[in-house]
């Protein structure tokens, strides 16, 4: 009836809860009543509520109390309501009194609530939807933290207002709850209500029950792994939040106890909720969000873990496992206690629906008498047990429950390997047995024996043998299964018989025998109560100290065994409990051991090791001794070196350079997949990104919160020179702006990112890049910054940001998340598409390089495969005597966390170390041989360099306050050996920047020549070669990249209880690495510097990064060094010799290694890095003398002058010298290097082994160490060959579907192994991405959202930094457009006189003056440079004038471009989509695609003697355009408008386009070249391509030309446009006369402009200077409009016949804009008179000069052309269609042979290849290129042009052509005067008569060309023109085009004038 105070006995209520326990004993249909007593006893224990998340019917689901003492398995109560009083109401939502209760009828009436009393919601099963108003004493609620309500009930009905209800049942009934089980307030009282602002009760938060909420029957599928949510970081407890598992927690709590409170004398490890280890279905069932005043206890609460002990207490029911408030602890596993935001408590909201097994039910209720714990158990034993609980029932625990942990995730585990049976089953496979319980226990006892000693069991191994052991008893139904259709077979008979109960303990006992005690098996005849009583006397007896893990098993009932796993083991036990605490807990937890002064015991105890007493006082003493020696004593090494000076005197290391910047291969390919991304998504049908609509880019880079990362990605953002790039800024760039850039996810992130936002809104044509990298951090979901937003502003950061309704919907944001652990990015729910993942690209293909790069990435699977070479020494190692120690401590101090025990052991050594280097040698025995040679390396290497430059060694310390502790010790210990200017020691924080002290940042300064007074050294890149200790702490590093000088990277003190993937991953990807790849192998390892990534500060992008090149210092007799303390030298010895004992035989040298003389001092210089690491191999001789000495610890103790260095410096040497691949950590170490003095010997020079560690550093990687424990999971492999870390669960914030999935592969791909998590992980309620799928959309990916994944430290920042350069290269580009940029050509020919329109500032042409003006018949349009010339008068042209022709194929390529940006009056193709034209498209989104109807439109030709039928395809949309017969009837006209008509908004000429082969390129869409105006545009397009060009256009009127025209040229279009258009003037002048209007005021233009004219421009010019002829003139862009406007308002307009304008060119003559009009050819863009044009013809044959020649007859027929001079149109350059589509191909199919010009005619009746191509086309291009065989003498022979009657044909542009027409009253040229070469006859009719022909006077030797139809017109021609008389003919002269005869070939027939 409520939750008591914790504890507390409640004598005064002894009656009431006798009564109860009485009356539910008698419901139940157990034999067994709970104990009285325990139920007078409250719990403290954490419940996980079934609460609402968002939709109802989560939390419908019935949950048994417990009260009645039942089991879940059995029925449910069936409670049976008491008959209501006569005559009440009995209606729901009413009480008995009639008065509604319903929140949504009462919400606005005023309430009377009692004091001390509050308005609950209660909730009727009857209405599910609706809440009931209470009001209850809130004394018997639940405080905040879900605890102290006191039981029973005080409520009163606000309906009817009746007081004074004592018991939920009586009130129950009153409100007509109708209830069918026991009524509970914890189970219906579900919502406190509250006043909204306008004053209506709303609901409001959920009433934290701790009691039942969890505990009863699981019947949703829980997919939850069972775990608690990590407390708030600040909150100080997560006992308000009474949820579901926590990911990133695992629940495993010791049982039953207290709430540790304020008063609690030890925060114990168990009271944390640790992570989510397992990867269970046992979560229980959906949580609401509650929204809850955290209490500020300062213990994480969760657990409910109380010190004090007692019998278990009400409501606890024991710790059966169905009461999974335990927090689950167990094996370490996948989880991990990693939760992304440390301590952040979610509720998790599982979807019923998600995968798992169906039901997972815990039938277990404990039963029987409780267990007592024993006091001193944890004193005794030396650790906490950790009970896991197994099958069956598990008994009360009560007594000293603070010394044990219970986890029922092994219970999960063994309910989870059931679910693969009914995964199959439901496929239709018949029934297939799942493992049984016995065979379950079995596997997991044979899988405990064989761990080791120094193993600890984890569930995944567990999981996949359960997975093995079935498909093995299954492998022919699951055979039958996978092969054949389902379809139900009988079970095959399994071969091994199963294992019963009865068999069970002895076979058990069997396995263990084998195990020496490790594993000790217990079998109890009752219950396992006895088990468990008897493991603890055993324990307390200390029996069980060589056992690691006790099972208990009971098998006396008949069905079904119970059994549980207790570790016991001293190591595996603390590992356990410790995996169960979340990231805060372990903090918190730390920080009390810290504050309470619990950790003193641990200095006590070192104290009492050391001989000479404390350490302190040993260092105060060797302070006072040597005091003013040690330094100089240290620094004479150094200072007296050889070394090369620059010329202020100063030393100058040459190993130490900057590296050029740059981009590498690598990420050049990343950056363009990155584009490539980009693109795909814009081209995609569903029109998420318009690139087309975007001028420029820019970017925010959001980025944890770390001062380091902030400061190097800004430093990254500055150098880069993206901003410039993007024309974001201007030169210089200062660091201020590029700061804008950069966004440190911090609490005031919000307001600069709302900045962002609002920036993207204003500016929708900037495309605005959102790039998240280290996206793995904080991926908590937004719903707990809801929660907790009071505490941690920060908390669901990113998810409120990044993920904001905002950013999802901008069209103009594209999201790219970068990081390097991607898992948990890759689940069932992710935002991002599969197809929108970019990964790093592998170096290697079958052996073939695929990116040449100088630099090798040395990476976490080299780092592994080092180990596996076995021919160096291996890059990770983990230090056994640290481990060792560790465990010892472990054992002595059980109360202490491991991690405080391992820093303060670390912490000590490197102490001891540093002593023992500096001369204290007693100390090498207090330090181990990894920690003195990384302390000795580290002071030694200073002294190998003239400069001072040093390494750096790592110590990840990830507790900041132990991080506190190791600094201020080390910083300590380094004074008191004043050993402050050899070295410095950071503490690098992320919420810190960095403090260097002032020598060393003087330092830093010189080295890389820093002016600046104010630097400081910001991120760790630029502590390059500075000799330190970075002491890193922080839960989780943030991308921070350390310098090449790193040599070593000590992550001893990494949590390795956190087995989750992305935080192994993580840790070690500090140490990642890029070693030089031109190293030879056998010189040393293939690696090098590390350089920059776009975490590294990128060696490209890096000042200070040094280069490969060592420190050389020439060789010193030792005369020449300064004196050196006698007492360092000794000191050296020893602690080298103590070091040379080491297994590896290494051989220390000093000054006896001496070599011959060499150059004198100072003339020694380095190498060039190209040899390869020759420092350590000068030549044979220095090899072999090194090999000699091999054998023994070479030590010089004569020498006062020699300070030997007690590191394996020789065996290194030896090691780098004779194998490949040496490891880095001993090549680093100072190896004698400053101590390699001579023998005193004269004339001898030093071995040159001491070389600058910056040398060293650019090929080897760091040497990394680790707890074995981590050691281990990453060298073992499982059956798939991957590391163990791999099957990992990927991150703590997601959790496995199954535990039956497959493992990972090791050969998956990046892209498979994304798929792989995307099949096999959900995320956790608390992730980010947890509500995607509950949207209801299938696709739930979001479509401009991008993921770069890529190992760390590889150079992602570097890519995607060049992404951006070239996607705002390519909008540029896509905003531009290449337009041909050619002058006109034949400009000399022009006469200056009469051919001048000379009145400058006409806006349009004067009809009188421009009819006196000559018409220029010469070409000058540039896209004819190869056309013949056309003469006019006698001239006398030099043959060179004209260029050579060009070959066919250089046409396109050769001509000339510029590339102009696109202005907003451009004409688009079809990949142009903005929101202004997309309904003039058709492809609006609220609109149906444009709905066409297809029209006939018949008329007849006499050209072509027969009707045409013209088809018209019309969108509904445009139909306002034509005139129909009646609505949908008919086609009848086109509209045309009136002269007289003055719209300015209305474009009167209706403007045709032919096109081919462009449907996707041609530029149709000019919705922005007419400004938006109305007009009407129709495509002409060729039949066969309607349908393409109807799906690419569907909103354009098209005219199809019929089917005959298919393989005609552009002349056949331009002439049926204008018949058509002749034909609908007359309909539309019949139409309109009859309405009044006068025939000639029907609008007769029309427009026929190419589909490649992109812009038109004007020139202004400025008449002023008129008179002098000079004048200035400018261009500007305008839109068509304007233009048509202008052309159109002419006056007298129709009196011209054709209306044109220049093509554009950049060098245009100020001359050929001054004249405004010019009466001359127009091309590309005419406006033509269909009216006076009547009866002048395009030629339908034509492919070529159709234009030309149009332009020649018309002038010809005395109708006027102009050329607005002021107007220009550019022209695109299109590489395909047009005149392109047409090939000339053989007919015969396998010809592959490449047809030539001079093949496209031949002799008729010939065997001559055909061709398929249109005989017109042969003609003309023959022509074009072989003319010269017809017209011999017209060669270059420009005075004597070829005639060509009636027609225009280019014959090349070496012959000039004449043209005449034959037309009666046409206007020619006067021939009088001209003799022409040769005469051109091409299908001419009636007009050309003999005596028309002689006329003209020709060359003798002039050559005729007569071209027909066919061989009977072509004589017929030849007799009617009487040519005979006057040339000669000769059988051979005829010829054909190359075509088949049903191809109707064209026939020439050529003669010689006589």
């Amino acid at each position: 009836m409520g939750n008591s105070y914790a504890g507390q006995l409640k004598s005064t209520r002894f009656e009431e809860v006798l009564h109860n326990s009485i009356e539910a004993s008698l419901r139940s249909n157990t034999l067994v009543p709970r104990p009285i007593f325990s139920q007078l006893y409250l719990e403290a224990e954490q419940q996980l509520s079934s609460l609402e998340g968002g939709s109802r019917a989560d939390n419908e689901e019935e949950e048994e109390d417990g009260e009645g003492g039942l089991e879940p398995s059995s029925p449910p109560n069936a409670y049976q309501l008491p008959p209501p009083p006569e005559g009440c109401c009995t209606t729901d939502g009413f009480c008995q009194a009639g008065k509604d209760l319903r929140l949504v009828s009462i919400s606005s009436e005023p309430i009377e609530v009692p004091a001390g009393f509050l308005l609950v919601g209660a909730k009727s099963p009857s209405l599910p939807d609706h809440l009931l108003v209470c009001a209850v004493d809130k004394r018997f609620l639940p405080d905040d933290n879900g605890h102290n309500a006191l039981l029973g009930f005080s409520g009163n009905c606000v309906g009817c207002g009746k007081k004074g209800f004592c018991y939920f049942t009586e009130f129950s009934n009153h409100i007509n709850l109708k209830l069918t089980t026991q009524p509970k307030k914890q189970k219906h009282l579900k919502y406190y209500l509250v006043r909204n602002a306008q004053g209506a009760l709303t609901k409001g938060p959920l009433i934290c029950w701790k009691g039942s909420e969890f505990r009863g029957r699981q019947n949703s599928t829980n997919t939850c792994s069972s775990s608690l949510f990590p407390p708030l970081e600040s909150s100080g407890s997560l006992a308000a939040f009474p949820t579901e598992p926590v990911p990133g927690t695992n629940p495993s709590v010791p049982v039953g106890a207290q709430q540790a409170g304020p008063a609690s004398d030890h925060p114990s490890v168990t009271t944390a909720t640790g992570p989510a280890v397992f990867n269970g279905k046992d979560s229980p069932k959906h949580p609401q969000l509650v929204k809850s005043s955290l209490s500020a206890l300062p213990r994480p609460s969760a657990l409910g873990i109380l010190p004090n002990s007692g019998p278990p207490k009400k409501r606890h029911k024991g710790w059966s496992p169905e009461s999974k408030s335990t927090t689950d602890g167990g094996f370490i596993q996948g989880g991990g206690n990693r939760a992304k935001h440390e301590g952040t408590s979610i509720p998790c909201v599982p979807q019923a629906g998600l995968v798992g097994p169906a039901s997972v039910t815990f039938p277990v209720v404990a039963s029987g008498e409780p267990v007592s714990v024993p006091d001193n158990l944890l004193k005794i034993c030396k650790a906490k047990p950790v009970i896991f609980k197994g099958h069956g029932n598990f008994p009360y625990l009560c007594g000293n429950l603070n010394d044990v942990v219970v986890s029922p995730l092994l219970y999960t585990c063994y309910q989870n390997s059931q679910s693969l049976a009914r995964a199959y089953e439901q496929h239709g496979a018949s029934t297939m047995q799942p493992i049984s319980e016995e065979t379950q226990l079995l596997l997991t006892v044979y899988y405990l024996v064989q761990l080791a000693a120094d193993q600890v069991p984890l569930m995944e191994d567990l999981e996949q043998i359960f997975l093995r052991s079935w498909r093995e008893s299954h492998l022919t139904e699951i055979r039958q299964y996978q092969q054949a259709p389902p379809q139900p077979f009988p079970p095959a008979t399994s071969t091994a018989a199963p294992v019963t109960s009865a068999q069970l303990p002895w076979l058990a006992g069997l396995a263990a025998s084998s195990c020496n005690d490790s594993v000790h098996v217990i079998e109890c005849a009752y219950s396992l109560a006895e088990g468990l009583s008897e493991m603890f006397r055993l324990l307390i007896e200390g029996k069980l100290s060589k056992t690691n893990y006790v099972v208990i098993i009971c098998a006396c009932r008949n069905a079904a065994i119970d059994s549980c796993i207790a570790v016991t083991g001293k190591y595996q036990a603390r590992i356990l409990s410790e995996s169960l605490l979340s990231p805060a807990e372990y903090q918190r937890e730390v920080h009390y051991e810290l504050v309470t002064g619990k950790v003193d015991s641990l200095g006590t105890f070192f104290s009492s090791l050391c001989p000479e007493g404390d350490i302190d006082i040993l260092l105060d003493k060797f302070h006072q001794e040597n005091q003013g020696h040690v330094s100089s004593s240290f620094t004479a090494s150094s200072t007296k070196k050889t070394a090369v000076l620059d010329a202020s005197g100063v030393p100058v290391c040459t190993s130490y350079h900057q590296e050029p910047r740059g981009v590498r291969p690598f990420q050049l390919a990343v950056a363009q997949k990155l584009l490539s991304h980009v693109c795909s998504i814009a081209d995609s049908s569903t029109q998420n990104l318009d690139l087309g609509s975007f001028e420029k880019v820019d970017f925010l880079i959001c980025i944890p919160p770390s001062e380091v990362t902030y400061q190097q990605t800004v430093f990254h953002v500055w150098h880069s020179g993206v901003l410039l790039e993007l024309g974001l800024e201007k030169e210089p760039v200062t660091k201020q702006r590029a700061e804008q850039h950069v966004l440190k996810l911090d609490t005031e992130a919000q307001a600069r990112f709302k900045a962002f936002l609002q920036n993207s809104f204003q500016n929708p044509h900037t495309l605005f890049v959102l790039i998240h990298d280290h996206a793995h951090w904080d991926l908590v979901s937004s719903a707990v910054h809801n929660i907790y937003s009071q505490s941690d502003p920060s908390v669901g950061l990113v998810d409120r940001l990044l993920n904001c309704r905002e950013v999802k919907e901008a069209p103009n944001i594209v999201t790219l998340h970068v990081t390097s652990f991607p898992y948990a990015l890759q689940t069932q729910h992710t935002l991002i598409s599969p197809y929108n993942e970019i990964h790093w690209p592998i170096s290697f293909s079958n052996g073939v390089d695929l990116y040449h790069e100088s630099k090798k990435y040395f990476g976490l699977s080299e780092f592994i495969d080092s180990t596996l070479s076995g021919h160096s020494l291996p890059l990770l190692r983990y230090d056994s005597s640290f481990e060792a120690m560790v465990t010892a401590l472990g054992k002595r101090f059980p109360r202490l966390h491991s991690a405080v025990i391992r820093t303060f052991v670390l912490v000590q050594h490197y102490a001891a170390a540093m002593m023992a280097v500096s001369g204290l040698p007693q100390m090498k025995n207090h330090t181990s041989v990894e920690t003195l040679e990384i302390t000795q390396n580290l002071l030694n290497s200073p002294k190998q360099c003239p400069c001072g430059h040093g390494l750096m060694v790592l110590l990840r310390v990830p507790c900041s306050p132990l991080a506190a502790v190791a600094y201020e010790r080390l910083a300590h210990v380094r004074a008191r050996l004043a050993l402050e200017e050899h070295f410095e020691i950071i503490l690098g924080h992320p919420s810190s920047g960095i403090t260097v002290g002032k020598h060393f940042v003087k330092q830093l300064k010189m080295w890389q020549k820093i002016e600046d007074a104010e630097w400081r050294p910001q991120t760790y890149l630029e502590l390059e070669g500075l000799p330190c200790i970075l002491i890193f702490s922080g839960m989780d590093p943030h991308g921070e990249s350390l310098p090449r000088s790193l040599r070593y990277c000590d992550l001893r003190l990494i949590n390795s209880s956190c087995l989750v993937r992305t935080a192994l991953e993580q840790e070690l990807g500090l140490a990642a690495y890029f070693v030089s790849n031109d190293i030879p192998l056998e010189k040393g390892p293939k690696n090098e510097a590390l350089e920059s990534d776009g975490e590294k500060l990128s060696s490209t992008d890096e000042d200070e990064e040094a280069g490969t090149e060592g420190c050389f210092e020439a060789g010193s007799t030792s005369e020449q060094r300064g004196p050196v303390k006698r007492e360092r030298s000794h000191s050296h010895d020893s602690a080298s010799s103590s070091l040379s004992s080491r297994a590896s035989g290494s051989v220390l040298y000093g000054e006896s290694l001496a070599q011959p003389s060499g150059p004198p001092q100072g003339e020694l210089t380095r190498s060039p890095p190209s040899c390869g690491p020759a420092e350590e191999g000068r030549a044979p001789g220095e090899i072999q003398r090194l090999r000699v000495s091999q054998g023994s610890t070479v030590i010089s103790r004569h020498s006062p002058g020699l300070v030997p260095q007690p590191d394996s410096s020789l065996r290194t040497g030896r090691r780098s010298l004779q194998v490949p691949a040496a490891p880095s950590s001993q090549l680093s170490s100072s190896s004698g290097s400053s101590s390699t003095c001579a023998v005193p010997t004269a004339n001898v020079l030093v071995l040159q082994a001491s070389q600058c560690s910056m040398a060293k550093a650019c090929r080897q990687p760091p040497i990394v160490f680790l707890p074995k424990l981590v050691y281990d999971m990453l060298l073992s492999t499982d059956s798939s060959g991957l590391p163990k870390s791999a099957s990992l669960l990927p991150s703590p914030s997601v959790m496995w579907t199954s535990s039956f999935r497959p493992l990972l592969s090791k050969m998956m791909t990046s892209t498979e192994q994304s798929l792989y998590y995307r099949q096999w992980t959900v995320p956790r309620p608390s992730h980010m991405d947890y509500g995607n799928r509950a949207e209801g959309r299938v696709d739930s990916f979001h479509p401009r959202r991008l993921l770069l994944s890529g190992p760390p430290q590889i150079g992602k920042t570097g890519a995607y930094l060049q992404f951006l350069s070239i996607l705002s290269r390519m909008l540029i580009r896509l905003t531009e457009v290449d337009v041909y940029d050619e002058e006109e050509i034949n400009t000399s020919f022009r006469e200056e006189s009469e051919w001048r329109y000379l009145q400058l500032a006409d806006p349009w042409p004067d009809l009188e003056l421009f009819q006196k003006m000559p018409f220029d018949y010469i070409i000058h349009d540039p896209k004819y440079e190869d056309a013949s010339l056309i003469c006019s008068h006698p001239q006398t042209i030099k043959s060179e004038d004209r260029g050579m022709s060009r070959k066919p194929e250089d046409l396109y390529v050769r001509r000339q471009t510029a590339r102009m940006r696109l202005s907003k009056y451009a004409a688009y193709n079809t990949y142009h989509h903005c929101e202004q034209c997309q309904q003039y498209m058709g492809f609006h989104p609220h609109y149906q695609l444009s709905e066409s109807t297809l029209h006939v439109f018949a008329f007849s030709c006499s050209m072509l003697g027969e009707e045409v039928q013209l088809h018209f395809i019309i969108p509904k949309s445009k139909e306002h355009h034509f005139v129909f017969s009646q609505p949908g009837g008919q086609l009848e006209s086109m509209r045309l408008p009136l002269v007289t008509d003055k719209s300015h908004e209305h474009i009167k000429s209706p403007t045709f386009t032919p096109t081919t082969g462009r449907h996707e390129h041609g530029l149709f869409n000019l919705y922005h070249a007419m400004d938006g105006a109305n007009h009407l545009h129709v495509l002409v397009v060729k039949e066969y391509e309607m349908a393409i060009y109807k799906k690419y256009w569907p909103n354009h009127i098209m005219l199809v030309l019929p089917s005959i025209f298919n393989s005609a040229g552009v002349g056949a279009a331009h002439f049926l446009i204008k018949e058509l258009c002749y034909h609908n003037l007359e309909l539309e002048r019949n139409r309109q006369e009859e309405l009044g209007v006068k025939p000639q005021d029907v609008w007769p233009f029309i427009v026929i402009a190419d589909d490649s004219c992109v812009m038109w421009n004007v020139a202004d010019v400025d008449c002023a200077g008129e008179r002098s002829r000079e004048f200035s003139w400018s261009e500007r862009n305008v839109s068509l409009k304007y233009i048509m406007l202008h052309i159109e308002a002419s006056p007298n307009i129709t009196h011209y016949a054709l209306l044109g304008m220049r093509k554009w060119a950049s060098k245009t003559r100020g001359r050929e804009v001054q004249e405004p009009f010019s009466r001359c050819h127009v091309h590309d863009f005419i406006i033509l008179n269909v009216d006076l044009t009547q009866n002048v013809q395009y030629n339908q044959n034509r492919f070529t000069c159709d234009d030309v020649d149009f332009n020649l007859r018309v002038h010809s027929a005395g109708l006027l052309l102009c050329r607005f001079n002021r107007f220009s149109v550019m022209k695109k350059q299109i590489a395909v269609g047009g005149h392109r589509s047409f090939h000339i191909t053989s007919k015969v199919s396998d010809s592959s042979v490449a047809i030539v010009p001079s093949q496209y005619i031949c002799a008729p009746d010939s065997k001559h290849t055909f061709l398929a191509a249109p005989a017109q086309l042969l003609l003309e291009k023959f022509l074009q290129y072989h003319s010269h065989r017809f017209f011999p003498l017209s060669l270059k022979n420009h005075s004597h042009p070829v005639l060509s009657v009636d027609c225009y044909l280019n014959l090349g542009p070496q012959i000039s052509v004449c043209y005449v027409s034959s037309r009666p009253h046409s206007l020619n040229i006067s021939c009088s005067d001209m003799v022409f070469s040769g005469l051109l006859l091409y299908l001419c009719d009636s007009f050309v008569g003999a005596s028309f022909l002689k006329k003209f006077h020709f060359l003798k030797g002039a050559t005729l060309c007569v071209i027909c139809q066919d061989r009977n017109s072509l004589r017929q021609t030849v007799v009617r023109l009487e040519l005979e008389d006057e040339w000669q003919f000769r059988l051979r002269d005829e010829f054909q085009t190359a075509n088949a005869k049903e191809d109707r070939p064209l026939f020439f027939l050529t003669a010689r004038h006589i």
